[in-house]
């Protein structure tokens, strides 16, 4: 990945990072970061924003943002704390963090204050590292996002009003719908769109697609229903999930068309079959990824916990012992993303 020189936020301030101004008027690394880091991805980029079909830096250049997603905080939250997200930041090198809030499983219906401020210290967290960070609003069962709609606009709203501020936020809407039409989901990104500018005017906006985010091939469909029928808003997104071992030939080739229409952010990948689980396909794992640098398409995999899945990258017990720079907690899974992620 090529990176332009490192550079400070011109503007807005990000609140909440630990950066010193230098005599010669630079940013410094945070405090906690490893000796001689390099510039954060936040300090290389700026607020980022769609242009064409990329997601582009402040200067209006194509880049590809590289990371991870947490898996459901509800269950994994110990997973992601200030020495974890050392790791993933410092030693791991990556750019973003998609911080994942499910909605149901326990999740937040539940106790809606309680998602907010475990969803809001993990952003912290993560921005204090000068990572960017994806809002998932985790929706899976049921699959039509409008069943959620009103604890959607709840979540996005108490999000927004924290972290409206901040450049570094990037908001994904709708995880995986599934079970409903694209025109029903086209309709909630158009009654949730609006809640997010109202608070973040200029963030990036990432629209789940259809067939839990395959852009409708799961469902034996294909990308031409949304460049047909795109989102009537600007500076948005538009999701596609695969994993490896299940999605093959087919998936790829769709993901290759869309990215001359779309512009695509994979805000969840595997290694292994459709459940994250199961044996590894690096191989075709390594088309998606080769795939995905050539067009500039950002990407987290799933996921940065020790659930027993061979999705987790981390070995079981590793987030109670907090071993997470320990390479010998690393799954298979994990020691080949996090030598892609850097």
């Amino acid at each position: 990945m090529a990176f332009p020189s490192p550079r400070r936020p011109t503007r807005r301030r990000l609140a909440g990072l630990a950066f010193a101004l230098g005599a010669a008027g630079t940013l410094a690394a945070p405090a906690n970061a490893a000796p001689g880091a390099a510039a954060t991805p936040f300090e290389q980029y700026g607020r980022v924003a769609v242009c064409g079909t990329s997601l582009c830096d402040e200067n209006g250049a194509p880049v590809q943002l590289r990371g991870m997603s947490t898996h459901g905080t509800q269950w994994y939250g110990q997973c992601v704390t200030d020495e974890s997200l050392d790791v993933l930041a410092y030693d791991w090198g990556a750019d973003v963090l998609r911080v994942s809030t499910y909605v149901q499983e326990d999740g937040y219906e539940t106790d809606p204050q309680y998602f907010t401020d475990l969803a809001s210290r993990v952003i912290e967290e993560a921005t204090e590292r000068g990572l960017y960070v994806v809002v998932d609003w985790h929706m899976l069962d049921p699959g039509d996002p409008n069943a959620n709609t009103a604890l959607a606009q709840r979540f996005f709203r108490d999000i927004t009003a924290r972290f409206g501020d901040q450049d570094n936020i990037l908001y994904e809407i709708a995880n995986e719908p599934n079970g409903v039409s694209w025109q029903a989901i086209r309709n909630y990104a158009h009654t949730l769109i609006p809640v997010v500018r109202q608070g973040d005017p200029d963030a990036v906006v990432i629209v789940g697609t259809r067939a839990w985010s395959s852009l409708g091939v799961s469902d034996g469909a294909d990308e031409s229903e949304v460049v047909d029928a795109p989102v009537n808003a600007e500076n948005i997104m538009y999701t596609f999930h695969f994993y490896a071992a299940s999605h093959q030939d087919w998936y790829l080739d769709t993901l290759a068309r869309a990215a001359e229409e779309l512009p695509i952010f994979v805000t969840e990948f595997g290694t292994q079959e459709y459940t994250g689980d199961g044996p590894d396909d690096f191989a075709m794992s390594q088309r998606y990824l080769d795939l995905m640098a050539r067009e500039n398409i950002s990407w987290t995999n799933w996921n940065y916990s020790d659930d027993f899945r061979s999705g987790a990258v981390f070995e079981p017990g590793t987030c109670d012992s907090g071993s997470w720079a320990d390479p010998g907690s690393l799954k298979a899974a994990g020691e080949w993303i996090r030598d892609r992620i850097g």
